[in-house]
């Protein structure tokens, strides 16, 4: 199969026929065999009816239903994981994602041999109140990450088929799908500006608590990135300087009220001796805190999960 396009979808019923016939007009036009996953992340108005009636019409659309809302990561790790195409386009289903982005993504994967082409919505349709937060949360994951996309977070990507078969989303962790790829060793990473549509159906589903969020987990996702089999690297590291400088300073105030300046304060009433028990207590804390983590670690059922990419 050519292309599986996965859409997560969350209270659309409006916008579902649009997007599935734009979508069938613009694959029939280039003659691929395509597949078409809808997953209804627990939609509580007629979207999943949608759905089977699409499935009726179409032949190439499937659709998984959640019970509840686990958010997008989850309707996309699912979608992932039952996809069969060697090329999987994702896209939102509120139709500000054009599907006549489809031949020129399909083919920067195929002919250009990327791993993943990010879209880049450079013009946007959204108000300043989200438009200055998200070059922000950019900025700052290009820093973090060194993937120098624009818009990390755009909904319209393409992914070679192994890509998204060796990766795990969970929690919010869709944001950074392109630093996970790289992660698991998917270096090739392009971008293309594609177009940006205004709104037609429903309302936003995401609020300006995702911007703390993203942050938060860009952090997470850097430290799984870096150290996720590795953790006695960061926090022993960490730990052992602490306590080196806190035991360090304890050893200078010590010859110091011995030798050079009896007369000074007791070494108890002195500000920089309670700052230097604090760092080894600190030290100490991390590089336990390592050691624990690295025995976790071992007994991990994933601790030895390494992308394999050919085999003869």
């Amino acid at each position: 199969m050519d292309i599986s396009i996965v859409v997560p979808l969350y209270n659309e019923e409006e916008s579902l026929p649009e997007l599935i016939s734009w979508i069938n007009k613009v694959c029939k036009k280039e003659n691929y065999l395509f597949e078409v996953l809808l997953i209804d992340d627990g939609s509580k108005d007629k979207s999943w009816s949608i759905v089977e009636k699409l499935k009726e019409e179409y032949s190439f659309v499937r659709g998984i239903k959640f019970r509840r809302n686990y958010g997008k990561s989850a309707a996309l790790n699912t979608g992932f994981a039952a996809t069969k195409g060697n090329v999987v386009i994702t896209m939102d289903a509120d139709l500000q994602d054009s599907p006549d982005e489809i031949p020129e993504l399909y083919d920067m994967i195929v002919k250009d041999d990327f791993d993943i082409v990010s879209g880049w919505k450079k013009e946007r349709h959204d108000p300043l109140s989200k438009t200055i937060p998200t070059k922000l949360y950019n900025g700052v994951t290009r820093l973090f990450s060194g993937i120098k996309l624009h818009d990390m977070n755009c909904g319209l990507k393409a992914y070679k088929g192994d890509v998204v078969r060796s990766i795990e989303i969970f929690g919010e962790m869709h944001r950074y799908i392109p630093v996970i790829a790289k992660g698991a060793g998917f270096e090739r990473i392009g971008e293309k500006v594609v177009q940006h549509q205004e709104r037609k159906y429903g309302v936003s589903k995401f609020g300006l608590n995702r911007f703390v969020n993203g942050f938060l987990d860009l952090f997470t996702i850097t430290f799984i990135t870096r150290f996720g089999k590795k953790p006695m690297h960061f926090f022993g590291l960490i730990g052992t300087l602490f306590f080196i400088l806190g035991f360090g300073l304890t050893f200078w105030l010590g010859i110091e009220k011995l030798f050079f300046n009896q007369n000074a304060v007791l070494l108890a009433d002195n500000t920089w001796f309670h700052i230097a028990l604090f760092s080894m207590v600190i030290g100490t804390q991390l590089f336990l805190a390592g050691f624990v983590a690295e025995l976790i670690g071992r007994n991990s059922p994933i601790r030895n999960n390494y992308a394999v990419e050919k085999e003869i």
